[in-house]
C-alpha cells in the first residue's frame, strides 16, 4: 500500500488513468461487469458514431470530468493553483456538456477542440514543471500535439467527431479487455490460494524465503531497474517522435487541401451600394481562365433576385465572339450543371469553364457569332444562399446574367435568346424560359435545349434514396437539404438529418467536387453511410416535399423545347427523361426528345456528342424562325 501510494505522488493521474485506479481494488465480479459493459460501450461508439452520438457526448462530458478530478486530487507536489486551475476547467466543461446535451451535440466538435487545446496547455506546464528528462519531452510533444489537433478540429469539424468516436471507442474497448484479463487472473489465482491457517502459515514461509533470497538479489535487481528505466526513456522518445509526426502530417494533409481550394477573390465581394433594379451591371473584369479559339471572356458582377425575391448579386461569364457579322447579336444563356453549392465552386472561378469540355457545342457557336452568357447563379461565386434545384432563384440569376450582359460596352445584344442546359442547368434553364415573360419580359427565348435534365425533384429524390446508401448519396443530398432549409423557413433540417449531425452535413455543402477538400467529405461519409444514420426523414415528406415540388418546372412552353439524355445515365434515371417527355406531351407542349444508346450523365455535352451538331443545328434554327422539325409527340 505504502509503495502504490508513492508512486500515486510520483505520477500524476490522468484521464487515461483516473477510471482504472477507481477499480483497482474491485472484486472479480465487478471488474466482469465493469470491462463487459465498456466492451459493449466502445464496440457501439466505435461501429455507430453517429447513432451513438449522445452516447459519445456523454462520455466526453464525463472523461472530462475525471479528467480535471485527476488533476486536482493527485501530484500534491504540484503546485495548488496549476491543480485547480486545469482540473477546475477540465470539470466545469465536462459539466456544461452533460448539462446543455441537447445543444452539446452540434456543439460538440468545438468543445473538444477547447479540450484538446486546454490538455495541450496542462501537458505543457508538466513538462516545465517536474520529471525526467524523457517524460518532459514527452509531456512537451504530447501537449503540442493536443493542442495542435485542438486547431484541426475547427477546421474539419466532420472528421473531428469520427476521429474522437474512434478513439474513445478504441480507448474503451482495450480498457475494458484489460479489465475482463485481470478477472479471469484474478479468479484463477484465487483458485489456487491455501484456505485458512495454512494459508497464513505458507505466507510467512513464503516471506521468510524472500528475505533471505533478497540479498543477494538486490544487485540484480537495481540493474534490471536501470535497464527497465533505459527502455522506458527510449519508448518515451519513440513515442514522442511518432506524435511529431502525425502532427505534421495532419498539418500537411491541411495545407494540401486548404490549398487546392478555389479562392474567392475581391471581384466578387459587392461594393456597399448596389443598383435596386435587377438585371444590372455592378462590374466587369477579364477572364483568367482558358478561352475559346476566336472569342474574349469576361465575369460580371450583376443585381438579380434570390430565390425569394430578396436582392442579392450574381457573377457569370459573357464569351463574346471576335469577328462576329454586324448587328445585333444572338444570345445563348447556358446554364451549369452541378458544381457543388458553396462560393469556391462557381464555374466563373475554374480554369476551363470557357472551353467546349464545360459548354457544349462552344466552339461552333462563337463561330456562328453567337454570344454565350453562363450564369454562376447567385450564392456561387458572389454571396449568398445557392438555389440549388431552387428554380426562381436559378431563373432569376440567368436571365438577369443576360440583361447585365447589355451593359457592356461595345456589345449589342438581340433579344433573341435561347437557353441551354445540362443536369441542375436543365431545371434551371427549364424556370428560366417559364419566368422570362413576367420575370425579364425584354428577353424573347425562342426555345430550351436541355441536356440530362433534372427535370423533377420529387421523382428524383424518391429514386435517390431508395436505393442503398453511399458517400457520394450522402454529399448530394446535403447539397439539396442545406440550401433549402436556409431558403425556406418552413423546412427544418434537424428534421431529417440524425441528431448532431448538422456539423457534419453543413461541412459537406463547403467543399467542391473539383478540389482535394472533397476527399474529406467522402470520407465522412463512408464512416456513416453503412445504415444512412445522417439522414433519418423522409425526403419527400413535410415541408421539404412541398418544397421540391413547388419547385417542379411545370410550364406550359410557348417556345420548343429540345431534351437529350444517356440511355446509361447514372445519376437521372432514364425513365424519368421519358416520364418527364410523356407530361410534356400530354400538356401540349412541342418537344423533339433524343436518347443516346451508351452515354453516361456527361457525356451528352462532351466533344465527340453526336448531340451536339443537332444543338448547334436546332438553335441556329430557333435564331432564323426556321419551320424545321420540333415536335415529336404523338397527339
Amino acid at each position: 500500500m505504502e509503495r502504490m501510494i508513492r508512486e500515486g505522488r510520483r505520477t500524476p493521474a490522468s484521464g487515461w488513468s483516473i477510471v482504472p485506479r477507481l477499480v483497482r481494488g474491485a472484486p472479480p465480479v465487478a471488474l466482469v461487469v465493469v470491462g463487459a459493459l465498456a466492451l459493449l460501450v466502445g464496440m457501439l461508439i466505435v461501429t455507430r458514431p453517429l447513432t451513438s452520438l449522445l452516447l459519445l457526448t456523454v462520455y466526453v462530458g464525463l472523461s472530462a470530468i475525471f479528467t480535471g478530478l485527476a488533476r486536482i486530487f493527485s501530484a500534491p507536489e504540484t503546485p495548488m493553483w496549476s491543480r485547480i486551475a486545469f482540473g477546475g476547467a477540465w470539470v466545469l466543461l465536462g459539466l456544461a456538456i452533460l448539462v446543455g446535451l441537447g445543444r452539446t451535440l452540434e456543439l460538440l466538435p468545438d468543445l473538444i477542440g477547447v479540450l484538446l487545446v486546454l490538455g495541450g496547455l496542462a501537458s505543457l506546464y508538466d513538462a516545465l514543471a517536474r520529471g525526467s528528462v524523457s517524460r518532459r519531452v514527452l509531456a512537451a510533444v504530447w501537449g503540442g500535439a493536443q493542442i495542435a489537433f485542438g486547431i484541426l478540429s475547427y477546421a474539419w469539424p466532420d472528421v473531428t467527431i469520427l476521429v474522437v468516436a474512434v478513439v474513445f471507442g478504441v480507448r474503451t474497448i482495450v480498457f475494458g479487455g484489460t479489465l475482463l484479463v485481470r478477472a479471469v487472473r484474478a479468479l484463477v489465482e484465487g483458485g489456487r490460494s491455501v484456505p485458512g491457517a495454512a494459508a497464513g502459515e505458507q505466507q510467512q514461509k513464503d516471506a521468510a524465503r524472500a528475505d533471505a533470497a533478497s540479498r543477494p538479489q538486490q544487485t540484480g535487481v537495481a540493474r534490471r531497474r536501470r535497464a527497465r528505466a533505459v527502455w522506458l526513456a527510449a519508448g518515451r522518445y519513440a513515442l514522442a517522435a511518432v506524435l511529431i509526426g502525425l502532427v505534421s502530417a495532419g498539418w500537411w494533409a491541411n495545407s494540401w487541401i486548404q490549398d487546392g481550394a478555389q479562392a474567392v477573390d475581391a471581384f466578387y465581394d459587392p461594393p456597399a451600394v448596389v443598383p435596386y433594379e435587377h438585371g444590372r451591371l455592378i462590374r466587369v473584369d477579364d477572364f483568367a481562365g482558358q478561352k475559346p479559339p476566336g472569342a474574349d471572356v469576361h465575369r460580371i458582377l450583376y443585381t438579380t433576385r434570390d430565390a425569394v425575391g430578396q436582392p442579392a448579386v450574381a457573377s457569370a461569364l459573357v464569351i463574346v465572339p471576335q469577328d462576329a457579322p454586324a448587328g445585333p447579336r444572338p444570345v445563348v444563356s447556358w446554364n451549369h450543371g452541378t458544381t457543388g453549392v458553396a462560393r469556391g465552386c462557381a464555374p466563373s472561378l475554374r480554369d476551363a469553364s470557357a472551353t467546349k469540355w464545360a459548354i457544349p457545342g462552344l466552339d461552333q457557336a462563337v463561330a456562328r457569332g453567337w454570344v454565350v452568357v453562363a450564369s454562376d447563379y447567385s450564392g456561387q461565386g458572389a454571396p449568398g444562399v445557392f438555389p440549388y434545384l431552387i428554380g426562381r432563384g436559378e431563373a432569376r440569376s440567368s436571365l438577369d446574367a443576360v440583361l447585365a450582359a447589355r451593359e457592356l460596352e461595345d456589345l449589342n445584344l438581340s433579344r433573341q435568346t435561347v437557353v441551354w442546359g445540362h443536369s441542375q442547368g436543365g431545371h434551371a434553364a427549364l424556370w428560366t424560359s417559364q419566368l422570362a415573360e413576367d420575370y425579364a419580359p425584354d428577353i424573347d427565348v425562342r426555345g430550351t435545349a436541355v441536356l440530362a435534365p433534372a427535370a423533377e425533384p420529387v421523382e428524383l429524390a424518391e429514386e435517390l434514396t431508395s436505393g442503398d446508401a453511399n458517400a457520394l448519396l450522402s454529399i448530394l443530398i446535403s447539397w439539396v437539404l442545406v440550401p433549402y432549409a436556409d431558403t425556406y423557413d418552413d423546412v427544418d433540417l434537424s428534421r431529417y438529418i440524425a441528431p448532431g449531425a448538422e456539423a457534419i452535413v453543413r461541412e459537406m455543402t463547403q467543399r467542391c467536387p473539383s478540389e482535394p477538400g472533397v476527399v474529406v467529405s467522402v470520407a465522412t461519409a463512408l464512416g456513416v453511410s453503412e445504415d444512412r444514420p445522417l439522414y433519418v426523414g423522409d425526403l419527400t415528406a413535410g415541408a421539404l416535399g412541398r418544397r421540391l415540388q413547388d419547385n417542379t418546372p411545370t410550364g406550359p412552353w410557348a417556345q420548343p423545347i429540345l431534351i437529350a439524355w444517356g440511355d446509361s445515365d447514372e445519376v437521372i434515371p432514364p425513365h424519368l427523361q421519358h416520364q418527364f417527355v410523356e407530361r410534356l406531351c400530354a400538356q401540349g407542349d412541342r418537344v423533339r426528345s433524343l436518347e443516346y444508346r451508351g452515354y453516361d450523365h456527361l457525356r451528352t455535352l462532351l466533344p465527340g456528342s453526336h448531340f451536339v451538331p443537332v444543338l448547334i443545328d436546332w438553335t441556329d434554327a430557333r435564331f432564323r424562325h426556321a419551320a424545321t422539325h420540333v415536335d415529336d409527340c404523338v397527339r
